[in-house]
């Protein structure tokens, strides 16, 4: 939906809905644009703020060009229901300049407008700017500043057209928008309950390391009454497990006698 879209409807008395009465399995015909085209170009994430809005702008001025050129679409010719089977029949697929070219209501001299823009127009380029723009939404939406270590360098004509030799091997991840955001380390959720009594229990576990998780907390109980409750007993074996593993660690590296062989020779388990 646009300005021209709106303003056509209200003077033709079109009315604009999501739905209708009595049809509540209906998207009408607004919104059926809306991930076929628009969510395969900018994706999910969350654009925020006046340069996120300038980068949108942009973005679909270039973007409306490139499917109402370029990208053939199916319209729907005929529907027939037999018993349970539903046959659908279809017009050949064509572009939207197309069909305003072919309808007999448009005038001689705006088909000639828009031919002659389509064929002067550098449908690779296009494409180009329409990939930069989407990389700079991802960025301004991921925090990433330009010229900061990550961000990706512009990508000129000629690196691009190359570089479609193998995009298909990416699947629907050429598109930067389809990228994961990349999740950072995870932090911890709510303060260590342990963290000022945790070098105690190393010391009881160093003692006595056959002892189970179960009985350093009876002993942290006792000796801290009314202040640590059953329910860390899953927090102190997950600690033992840990301490279990880096004793083990220590033992295994110190066990490990130096080999008699030379280090070329040592790795490949050969004498001279």
């Amino acid at each position: 939906m646009n300005e021209t879209v709106k303003d056509y409807c209200t003077q033709y008395g079109i009315e604009l809905t999501r739905c209708r009465p009595y049809r509540k399995n209906d998207q009408a015909w607004v919104e059926q644009k809306n991930g076929a085209v628009v969510r395969r170009a900018i994706g999910y994430r969350r654009y925020e703020g006046l340069e996120a809005a300038r980068l949108l702008a942009k973005f679909y001025s270039a973007f409306r060009l490139y499917v109402n050129f370029y990208q053939p679409s199916f319209k729907l010719l005929s529907k027939a229901r037999d018993g349970g089977r539903i046959i659908k029949r279809y017009h050949t697929p064509a572009t939207p300049q197309q069909r305003v070219h072919d309808d007999r209501r448009v005038t001689e001299s705006a088909k000639a407008d828009l031919l002659k823009e389509r064929v002067f127009r550098d449908p690779i380029e296009l494409l180009r700017s329409i990939r930069q723009l989407q990389e700079e939404l991802v960025n301004l939406s991921d925090g990433i500043v330009p010229g900061s270590h990550g961000a990706p360098d512009a990508v000129t004509l000629e690196k691009f057209l190359a570089g479609l030799k193998t995009a298909w091997e990416n699947g629907p991840v050429i598109r930067p928008t389809h990228r994961r955001k990349a999740s950072g380390p995870r932090g911890r959720r709510r303060p260590d309950p342990v963290e000022a009594v945790t070098a105690e229990l190393m010391g009881w576990f160093a003692e006595e390391p056959w002892k189970t998780g179960r009985r350093l907390l009876e002993r942290l109980q006792t000796t801290y009454p009314d202040k640590y409750q059953p329910g860390l007993i899953r927090t102190i074996q997950r600690r033992i497990t840990g301490w279990r593993a880096q004793a083990a660690d220590t033992l295994y590296a110190a066990s490990e006698d130096p080999s008699p062989l030379p280090p070329d020779r040592a790795a490949m388990g050969t004498e001279m």
